[in-house]
């Protein structure tokens, strides 16, 4: 049985992310393309854009991080194109798995990171959305870091995550036989540390790796973070 506590946390928790996500669709004026991330607070987002796209004649273009922001934008009738047709984006909206006081992330629970890191560091402006359980002091505490990874090559990468000091693991599917695929086709390996004490050198540590796609470290590139309290407050830094 779920506690009436229970639910009331899970309440706060959504009412936390739908208002992040409604601030950071606040800074999208017409005429603007726009980064649509992946994830359930910037999911508030695009349908709040949806909604003032239908309400306020709102013009913009959407770029999707992923399959399911792609179909997240069209359900909420949010004109897409392709990042080749674009001459750049205006504003990124994504959201965090951690997040920290130097605005550096981690991000790839939904195996999408490698098309966001793109799509965010292609934007002007790179906002982030998040709920107050996402802010930590310290990196990777308590989320691993997702390495998107060649599928012949993942062994020899699980070799040079474990020397850099992590527990890597082959990220398995729910509901299906054998390891999850992300989007562009590939394995992600989970690399689990104790922390993470300087966030620059271990991107540059694992961007050097033969074999990664891309890492779900996101160091520098973020302008602003909203975070939605659970008192029902925003902060932003």
């Amino acid at each position: 049985m779920v506690s009436p506590s229970m639910k009331r946390d899970a309440s706060h928790g959504k009412d936390a992310k739908r208002k992040a996500g409604v601030e950071a669709a606040s800074l999208v004026q017409s005429g603007m393309v726009v980064g649509l991330g992946t994830g359930s607070t910037t999911a508030f987002a695009i349908e709040e854009l949806g909604r003032r796209i239908k309400d306020e004649g709102l013009e913009i273009n959407g770029i999707p991080t992923s399959f399911s922001a792609e179909i997240l934008a069209q359900k909420n009738g949010i004109p897409l194109q392709r990042l080749a047709d674009v001459a750049g984006i205006d504003l990124a909206i994504d959201g965090a798995d951690e997040v920290d006081a130097g605005r550096n992330l981690i991000k790839g629970g939904g195996a999408a990171h490698t098309m966001e890191k793109v799509i965010d560091c292609c934007a002007t402006r790179f906002v982030v959305v998040a709920d107050d359980s996402k802010v930590v002091p310290t990196l990777g505490q308590g989320f691993a870091v997702p390495v998107e990874v060649l599928p012949f090559a993942w062994t020899v990468v699980r070799r040079q995550l474990e020397q850099l000091g992590a527990n890597p693991e082959l990220r398995f599917g729910a509901g299906k036989d054998g390891p999850v695929i992300t989007d562009l086709g590939h394995f992600v390996l989970d690399a689990k540390f104790e922390g993470i004490d300087d966030p620059p050198l271990l991107d540059r540590e694992l961007s050097g790796i033969p074999g990664v796609v891309e890492h779900g470290l996101f160091v520098g590139v973020v302008e602003q973070v909203i975070v939605g309290q659970s008192d029902g407050s925003l902060s932003k830094f």
